[in-house]
């Protein structure tokens, strides 16, 4: 009798754990379902207010009690006289203008577009044109479609009248300088890299390696020039000369879209798909200014509000296991990338 009632009693606490996990999967399920629609969140970050604690800190462990509390009485003794100087100007308040920062470090597909598209979106809904979006671009290039689009997203801010500044800190190369002209202004680090206003194709062809193993390769087309280059077939003089005309036309585009925006370069000078360092970038009209966005930054946080807005997204395990493959590629492709470019020994 009284190993049927343990046997109840343990039978008992099971389904009820049994219970409990299925209602918590449930819950979960639930809340999955309803935020389905959404596919990411939008996060603002106050810079100016992060600028200040750092201040605030350095201040509290450098200065002893007396300059402390002399530094306090300074600045209330400022905010009065800022707030007593608004009042004079006019009996309306005036807001603070504002600083917008996005963040754009692109990929070779520019698959960072999706969150861009949000973040200006967002900016647009609220911004005026006392305001100011500043972009922190760092990008090699890649693909002319992904980056036409991030560019044309850039744009957008333009054509609102809101003065756009983008900061290159590392590098803004070939697509990532396409979208760095679409801004009013344009700084740079010192030894960032810019330029590369060219266009790249590289087709590995594999047919001889086909041919001496007995492999034959079909392709089959309608329309003369549905395939120029290919992987595995024969290549012809004809098709390499159309793919070389495809090129030529991509790289007019790409001239044109940065003299439109750049007038002032001498276009025949810098779109040879050379890249040049800040300091000479500067000199050839690439960049307006040498500056670090974190100066940038810390200047405009003086009289504007500084907020960074960000859109990130929400990925599933399998989207996350494919970013880390194609990021793990990237990271290759770069090292090659950089392993032709001068560096100081």
């Amino acid at each position: 009798m009284e190993f049927l009632y343990e046997y109840g009693l343990f039978f008992a606490k099971v389904i009820t754990f049994v219970i409990a996990i299925i209602a918590i999967i449930a819950t979960a399920a639930g809340v999955a379902h309803k935020q389905k629609g959404r596919k990411g969140e939008l996060e603002l970050t106050d810079l100016t207010q992060e600028f200040k604690d750092v201040e605030e800190d350095m201040a509290t462990h450098l200065l002893d009690k007396d300059e402390l509390k002399a530094r306090h009485k300074e600045q209330k003794k400022q905010e009065k006289a800022q707030q007593k100087a608004k009042k004079a100007e006019t009996s309306e308040p005036q807001s603070k203008s504002r600083l917008f920062v996005l963040d754009f470090k692109g990929s070779i597909d520019a698959r960072e577009v999706d969150s861009l598209r949000e973040e200006v979106s967002a900016v647009l809904s609220v911004a005026t044109e006392q305001d100011e979006v500043l972009v922190r671009l760092e990008s090699g290039g890649g693909m002319v479609h992904g980056y036409g689009l991030a560019s044309s997203q850039l744009d957008r801010i333009r054509n609102q009248n809101i003065p756009l500044t983008v900061a290159v800190d590392k590098v803004a190369a070939s697509g990532g300088y396409m979208m760095a002209c679409v801004a009013d202004r344009i700084i740079s680090a010192p030894f960032a890299i810019l330029g590369s206003i060219g266009v790249l194709a590289q087709v590995p062809n594999f047919n001889k390696l086909l041919k001496k193993n007995d492999i034959e390769f079909e392709q089959l087309t309608a329309g003369e020039y549905k395939r120029t280059l290919t992987m595995f077939g024969e290549n012809t003089e004809k098709g390499r000369a159309k793919f070389v005309e495809e090129l030529e036309e991509t790289h007019e585009l790409f001239k044109q879209f940065v003299s439109q925006h750049r007038p002032s370069l001498d276009i025949s000078k810098v779109a040879t798909g050379e890249h040049w360092f800040g300091l000479k970038a500067k000199e050839l009209g690439l960049v307006d200014e040498i500056k670090t966005s974190d100066d940038y930054l810390m200047t405009s946080a003086k009289d504007k509000s500084v907020l960074a807005v960000k859109y990130s997204m929400k990925k599933g395990l399998a989207e996350k296991l494919g970013k880390a493959a194609s990021l793990s590629i990237e990271n290759v492709v770069m090292k090659l990338w950089q392993n032709n470019r001068i560096f100081p020994g």
